[in-house]
């Protein structure tokens, strides 16, 4: 009866025990990126620590998004670079055929790389284009002329400006009617922050052609620059643009 029970039950408890070893899974082995610290993901990375900080393998993880079953993107990109000497410009010089011999790398992701090089190779042969300096009233007028100047409605315009008086971006930050705009201050010192802008000129439009400053006009240009200075974003100056002629509060001694 004993030696019954002893060939029934042990053969049994091998096999459950057998079974729950090849369910286990091994400590600390998951190699997928959403294992990862979040500090340490390409993706998050790029966002905390910004995209200097990111290694060749990791901006190139970026562009195929997942890897295969035994590598992550990362160490399936270390390994494409590893084949092309870990030399982007070699790595330029593959073709789409050769990306795809690579265990998770299809026709769409080689196409993401092979495009990613060829816009780098092509930012190298462009010129840098060369930042406007404003020198006057009379520089701003021409540059927002193009903009404002046959508007049937009003526009309220910023030149957003770096320390050399050099512009950094032209933007729109109201629209109005034929008599009016609105320009919200919260918005246009926002966007001088994100700029990381020193100065700024704002302008607008008077579709009827006088060109002489409201009530209005004069106590929004004060409110924006005493909000500007604040945060050390000094108005340069306020024109409002006509056909063919303009205003200039700077010229006029009236900021």
């Amino acid at each position: 009866m004993i030696l019954y029970f002893l060939t029934r039950t042990i053969p049994m408890m091998f096999l459950l025990f057998r079974k729950d070893i090849n369910c286990m899974k091994p400590y600390g082995n998951d190699f997928s990126i959403k294992g990862w610290a979040e500090e340490d993901r390409p993706r998050e990375k790029l966002l905390l620590k910004g995209k200097n900080a990111l290694s060749d393998a990791e901006l190139l993880a970026i562009l195929i998004g997942s890897g295969n079953r035994e590598d992550s993107a990362v160490d399936l990109c270390k390994k494409i670079l590893n084949t092309h000497q870990n030399n982007l410009n070699e790595l330029a010089k593959t073709s789409l055929s050769e990306l795809q011999n690579f265990k998770g790398i299809g026709e769409a992701k080689a196409i993401s790389i092979i495009a990613a090089l060829e816009i780098g190779k092509r930012r190298l042969s462009q010129q840098v284009v060369k930042k406007k300096k404003l020198e006057s009233s009379k520089d701003a007028y021409h540059l927002l002329y193009e903009n404002l100047g046959d508007l049937p409605h009003e526009e309220f315009w910023v030149l957003y400006l770096n320390r050399r008086n050099e512009l950094i971006r032209k933007v729109k930050v109201g629209h109005g009617g034929v008599n009016g705009t609105v320009a919200d201050v919260r918005i246009i010192l926002k966007k001088g922050i994100e700029l990381l802008a020193s100065g700024m000129i704002i302008a607008h439009n008077h579709p009827s052609g006088n060109l002489k400053p409201s009530h209005a006009d004069i106590k929004l240009t004060r409110k924006i620059r005493d909000a500007g200075k604040l945060i050390d974003i000094h108005l340069l100056d306020h024109v409002i643009v006509g056909f063919q002629s303009y205003f200039s509060f700077g010229d006029e001694g009236m900021l």
